[in-house]
């Protein structure tokens, strides 16, 4: 079958920008493509530096002609409704459309249309120039004198030429017939820049690829990795060095050059006196280039590996040559922050926080400071942390952010602060804390071990949302500018992963300035979404999430956990299942006699009436008085298990319940009783979790 082949060629994309405008590419042209019937086999898209490039293979020649019947307003409908007809059916009068006859509804209008199938060319050259002309850069310009002309073509960088061509393998394949801005589509395109800069003629997609390999450009991100990262550990082993793998680099790197050329340069020795995280920041910042480390240890070598876009013909000497001085000049301001931070301890940096603002309606960094010092020292006990250590780590944990070196390299921050405490002697927790207080960053980032800096992360990440909760600046939709939703997330690992007890009203009430228990309240049902989401990534069930923060006081994340696990565990069993059926039965009865009758039914039942009543009613009266009492008295003691086990006792009285005793007896005094019943039933299981959010 025939395939497409699409070359936008242009100055160079930013390598940030370009796996994503392939996948965007892809998708804007098949999506189209479906949706006017044309079906293919496979799509792959394509960026290099230069190029955005897709192979759709597997279209048909010619769309397949489309009937579709269409059905209209009754017969004899307003006028209004038969035009939106005509009008939706693309029909001029009533004549073009049939009558049926519904037996139940009467006769409709039917309209009958038929669409013969388009030339896939066609349809290739009428969607692709929207395409082009409306693609999704985040950034993008115009040029040129047509740039003064409203509507002019908007491209990341100025746009050369467009290949398009549609066909066979086995013939000569077309140009699809299309122009944006005065770039007519062809079958010219060019090669590396610099290595193959004359224009060449390609027709389909297997010609393209091997011709622009031909032209030192290897098309596939993917296998510019590869090679990459392949020469790169090749080059370091014969210098018997390590290669310190970074896969963010790497990728940047990959759309930085069409053929990758991997050399080494190195450096002076001398600088190996800088912090190795200082000397890889500069060298990957400022030049793109990896760093290396003597074999068999962590300890970095005077070396680095960068990769070029030339094979050039000194076999690289000069661009290596060119690097290391930039490389020299980078490491030397490194070492001169590094020298001018050592000088001047941090506590003499705390004044600087407070001309730094935090947030126009929360305050400067200083005062920041201040919350979380208070809030560490609060929290340290909870967690078996010296609350003086606590409290001095927080007063240090953001000094480093007014260093040169951090100035320079913000992502140094923390690490750069615990070398600086080291130094000036602080202990080493206070030290640790400065750098971890900000973890875990991310889901694959680990959690404070040492309680100092599980302490002064906790208060960091609550202040953090108490404050933007107290101003109203809250996630929304996929917006959280302030990165709450991961804040909420670090402490809700921390309490899981290191078994913390904490109520976390009880911490975050008394901060906010007014309306601390409502704000509490919705801070804590935050907490409540962000735990569905991490523990529906071990494995369990939302709903059962719900159930148990439904009851009041559910603000200890961590026995929300463990009676969720053990609910869990309950309905899983065949005790649990027929217990939330009856559940189920009884909380539906109550529901619809509550409304008919316009009263609650949750008195306690008589106990003499029950025990009147059949034996089945007595059973249950008495197997619910024992089970709520043992339930209640497992969860004081935080045996959820136990819990469990006692409702659990419920399934055989409620099951022969149902089956033999009638809720509805005529008697009114009976059937209030028994309506009382089921609510103690829906009292009991209330013990544990609130069943009625349980799915099921």
């Amino acid at each position: 079958m025939p395939d497409l082949l699409l070359e936008l060629l242009s100055e160079e994309i930013p390598a940030r920008m370009q796996r994503r405008a392939a996948e965007d590419l892809k998708k804007l042209v098949t999506d189209a493509l479906v949706e006017r019937g044309f079906l293919y086999e496979g799509a792959k898209a394509f960026a290099t530096p230069r190029r955005l490039a897709l192979h759709v293979a597997g279209l048909p020649v010619r769309g397949e002609a489309v009937r579709e019947e269409r059905r209209g307003p009754r017969v004899g409908a307003p006028e209004a409704a038969v035009q939106g007809f005509l009008k939706g059916a693309g029909l001029t009068s009533l004549d073009q459309a049939q009558t049926i006859t519904d037996p139940k509804k009467g006769e409709f209008y039917l309209a009958v249309i038929e669409r013969p199938g388009r030339e896939t060319l066609d349809v290739l050259a009428e969607i692709l120039p929207g395409i082009i002309k409306g693609f999704p850069w985040p950034k993008s310009m115009r040029w040129g004198a047509a740039s003064a002309q409203p509507g002019s073509l908007r491209w990341v960088r100025p746009l050369q030429s467009i290949v398009a061509t549609f066909g066979p393998e086995t013939e000569n394949p077309e140009i699809v017939p299309f122009s944006v801005d005065g770039i007519a589509a062809g079958t010219t395109t060019r090669g590396h820049r610099f290595l193959a800069p004359e224009p060449f003629e390609v027709r389909r997609f297997d010609d393209y690829a091997q011709a622009l390999e031909r032209a030192q450009v290897i098309l596939d991100a993917d296998r510019r990795k590869d090679m990459i990262l392949h020469d790169a550990r090749d080059l370091a082993f014969a210098s018997g060095l390590d290669l310190v793998e970074d896969e963010g680099l790497l990728e940047e790197v990959a759309g930085l050059v069409e053929k990758p050329v991997v050399l080494m340069g190195s450096f002076d020795e001398r600088f190996l006196e800088i912090p190795a995280e200082a000397i890889r920041a500069t060298i990957r910042a400022n030049q793109k280039c990896f760093v290396l480390r003597k074999s068999g240890t962590e300890a970095l070598a005077p070396a680095f590996l960068l990769v070029s876009n030339l094979v050039a013909t000194d076999g690289g000497a000069a661009i290596t040559a060119g690097n290391e001085r930039v490389v020299r000049a980078r490491l030397s301001d490194a070492r001169f922050f590094w020298e001018t931070d050592k000088a001047t301890k941090l506590e003499a940096r705390l004044p600087k926080l407070d001309s730094i603002v935090f947030h126009e309606k929360l305050g400067t960094q200083g005062e920041r400071v201040g919350r979380i010092a208070a809030l560490a020292r609060d929290i340290a006990p909870l967690v078996g942390a010296d609350p003086a250590l606590a409290e001095r780590a927080a007063r240090l944990a953001k000094a480093d952010l007014v260093t040169e070196m951090v100035g320079e390299f913000p992502e140094l921050q923390g690490l750069m602060g615990r070398k600086y405490a080291a130094l000036q002697g602080e202990p080493e927790s206070v030290a640790a804390a400065i750098e971890e207080h900000y973890k875990p960053v991310g889901p694959s980032d680990r959690v404070p071990t040492d309680p100092v800096s599980i302490a002064v992360a906790l208060a960091d990440k609550l202040d953090t949302l108490v404050g933007f909760w107290s101003i109203d600046e809250k996630p929304t939709g996929s917006k959280d500018p302030f990165a709450l939703r991961r804040a909420a997330l670090g402490v809700i690992r921390a309490v899981i992963e290191r078994s913390l007890r904490l109520s976390l009203v009880a911490l975050m009430a008394p901060r906010f300035a007014a309306s601390g228990a409502e704000r509490s309240a919705d801070l804590l049902a935050f907490f409540a979404d962000r735990l569905k989401v991490y523990l529906r990534d071990q494995g369990a069930r939302h709903d059962l999430i719900d159930a148990v923060f439904a009851l009041p006081g559910q603000d200890d994340l961590l026995l929300v956990v463990r009676r969720v696990e053990a609910l869990g565990a309950f309905l899983g069993t065949d005790d649990g299942r027929n217990l939330l059926a009856g559940y189920k039965r009884a909380a539906n009865i109550l529901r619809i006699e509550e409304k008919k009758d316009g009263r609650a039914y949750d008195a306690a039942p008589d106990a003499a009436r029950a025990t009147a009543g059949q034996a089945e009613e007595r059973a249950l009266a008495e197997a619910l008085e024992a089970a709520r009492q043992e339930a209640s008295a497992a969860v004081a003691a935080e045996d959820f298990a136990r819990a469990m086990r006692a409702l659990s006792r419920l399934r055989a009285p409620v099951d022969a319940f149902f089956e033999t005793v009638t809720v509805n007896a005529d008697d009114p005094a009976l059937r209030e009783n028994r309506l009382r019943l089921l609510n103690a039933l829906r009292a009991a299981t209330r013990e544990v979790a609130d069943f009625s959010r349980i799915e099921g």
